[in-house]
C-alpha cells in the first residue's frame, strides 16, 4: 500500500529516528584512519590488462610490499556495453573466495563498471602468484605480530587491494568516479565495513554478513582466545570493524541473515549502530552463507541503483517501540508495500542454533505492527516487502 503526504512534522519524525542516526548536531569529524596511508592508496596503481571477453577483462595492478617484495593483485574488470560514463562497484569476496568472474559479469550486466579482485595472492582459477601478497588463512589473519609487522598481515594488505581497486576503477575513462560504490560477501563484508570508514570517495557501501566486535561474538572467539592480551589488544585496535564503522560517511546497508554462523547479531547490532548516519537493513530469518548467497539479494542492487541511479530506495524501519504488549516500527518507504512480518526467537544461547519464527504483522499508514509473545526472553524485529519483493528490516530489540 501507499501513504498519502502526511505533515512536515512527521516526514520530519520519520526521517529522524531511523537506525544508527545519533541524536547529536552536526557529522563528527572523520575518526581513525589505522596503518594505512590514505594518500598513496588514493593514487591510481601501476596495472597491467590482459584478455577480454564477454564484457570481462583481466586485470593485474600494485599491491603492498609483502616480506620486502613487491606485489600485484589479480581482479576482473567488468566493463557494460556502451561508452559510459558508468556507475561502478568494488566486489570484495570472503574467506575460500578469489576474484568471481560471474560476479564482476553480474554488475556489468547491471549497467555497471565492476572490479572483483582476488585477496589470497592468487591469480586466474586459484593458482598463486609468485609475487602474490599473503594467504586468506587463520594464520594471516591472526598470526602474531609486532607493531613494525603491521605490513606483514591479511587484513592490511587486503583493505589496501581494495581501496587501490576503487583508484583503479576511479581512473578509468569509462567510468564516473563519483559514483562508485562497493560491497563484499563475509571476510569481504568485514573488509566492506573497514573501508567504508576510510575511504570517503565511497558513495554507497553494502557489507553482507561482515561485522566487527569480532573479540565479543563471533565464530572466531577461540582464534581471540588463544591469544596473548597484548596481541589481543594490537589486533582489535587495528584491524575490528568496530575502529572503522563511526567513519561511513555514504549510505550503507547491511545484509544477514539471524542465524549466521560466523556475525550473530548481537555482535552485528553493535556493528550499524556505530554509523553516524542512517542505517538500512535487510536481516532474513536463516539467509544462507556463501559467496553465490551473498551477492544475489535483489535488495543489494535496487539500495545500490537508489544510491547511484537515483532509483527508488528499499523502505527504511525505525527502531520497533512497545506499548501494551504491541510492537510498532516507524516506516519511511518510496513504494507501495505489501506484506510485514514479525520475526522472533524465545530461545537463548548460541544465535546460530535460535530457533525463529515469523507471523503476520499489520501494515497501517506509516508503520508496522505487531502483538508480541508472552513468552520471555524474546528477540525479535519487524520486516516489510514492497511490491518489487524487496525485505527491509527494523533493528532487533531484546526482552528478558
Amino acid at each position: 500500500m501507499s501513504y498519502p503526504r502526511r505533515s512536515a512534522l512527521l516526514v520530519l519524525l520519520l526521517t529522524t529516528i531511523f537506525p544508527g542516526e545519533p541524536a547529536k548536531a552536526g557529522p563528527p569529524e572523520r575518526g581513525f584512519t589505522g596503518p594505512w596511508n590514505l594518500e598513496s592508496l588514493k593514487e591510481a596503481p601501476q596495472a597491467t590488462w590482459g584478455a577480454e571477453s564477454d564484457l570481462i577483462r583481466e586485470v593485474y595492478y600494485e599491491g603492498e610490499s609483502f616480506q620486502g617484495k613487491p606485489t600485484r593483485v589479480f581482479a576482473y574488470y567488468g566493463k557494460p556495453k556502451g561508452e559510459g560514463p558508468f556507475p561502478a562497484m568494488v566486489l570484495v569476496h570472503g574467506g575460500g573466495g578469489k576474484a568471481f568472474r560471474e560476479w564482476a559479469k553480474l554488475w556489468a550486466e547491471r549497467g555497471y563498471a565492476a572490479l572483483a579482485m582476488d585477496l589470497a595472492g592468487h591469480g586466474p582459477d586459484g593458482p598463486r602468484l609468485d609475487d602474490g601478497g599473503p594467504d586468506q588463512d587463520d594464520h594471516g589473519k591472526f598470526q602474531d605480530f609486532a607493531d613494525s609487522d603491521v605490513g606483514q598481515m591479511w587484513t592490511y594488505h587486503a583493505v589496501a587491494a581494495v581501496i587501490r581497486g576503487h583508484s583503479l576503477l576511479a581512473a578509468r575513462p569509462e567510468v564516473d568516479a563519483k559514483r562508485i560504490g562497493i560491497t563484499g560477501i563475509s571476510w569481504g563484508g568485514y573488509l566492506t565495513c573497514i573501508v567504508a570508514g576510510l575511504d570517503d570517495r565511497l558513495k554507497v557501501a553494502v557489507p553482507v554478513y561482515g561485522c566487527g566486535f569480532l573479540n565479543d561474538n563471533s565464530f572466531w572467539l577461540g582464534q581471540f582466545k588463544a591469544m596473548s592480551p597484548t596481541l589481543r589488544d594490537r589486533w582489535l585496535s587495528l584491524f575490528d570493524p568496530s575502529k572503522y564503522l563511526g567513519g561511513v560517511r555514504c549510505p550503507i546497508l547491511f545484509v544477514n541473515g539471524t542465524n549466521d554462523f560466523a556475525y550473530p547479531l548481537d555482535s552485528y547490532q553493535k556493528s550499524y549502530h556505530l554509523v553516524p548516519g542512517p542505517v538500512d537493513l535487510c536481516v532474513t530469518v536463516r539467509m544462507p552463507h556463501g559467496h553465490s548467497q551473498g551477492w544475489t539479494p535483489q535488495e543489494i542492487g535496487l539500495f545500490v541503483g537508489s544510491v547511484l541511479e537515483g532509483g527508488k530506495r528499499l523502505a527504511r524501519l525505525g527502531a520497533p517501540v512497545i506499548a501494551d504488549g504491541l510492537a510498532s516500527a516507524a516506516i519511511e518507504s518510496q513504494t507501495p508495500l505489501v506484506q510485514a512480518e514479525l520475526a522472533y526467537t524465545t530461545d537463548e544461547g548460541e544465535w546460530p542454533k535460535r530457533e525463529w519464527k515469523t507471523v503476520e504483522a499489520t501494515l497501517s499508514e506509516g508503520k508496522a505492527s505487531a502483538m508480541l509473545p508472552e513468552k520471555r526472553p524474546l528477540v525479535f524485529f519487524l520486516t516489510v516487502k514492497d511490491d518489487r519483493g524487496a525485505v527491509a528490516s527494523s533493528p532487533h530489540v531484546e526482552l528478558k
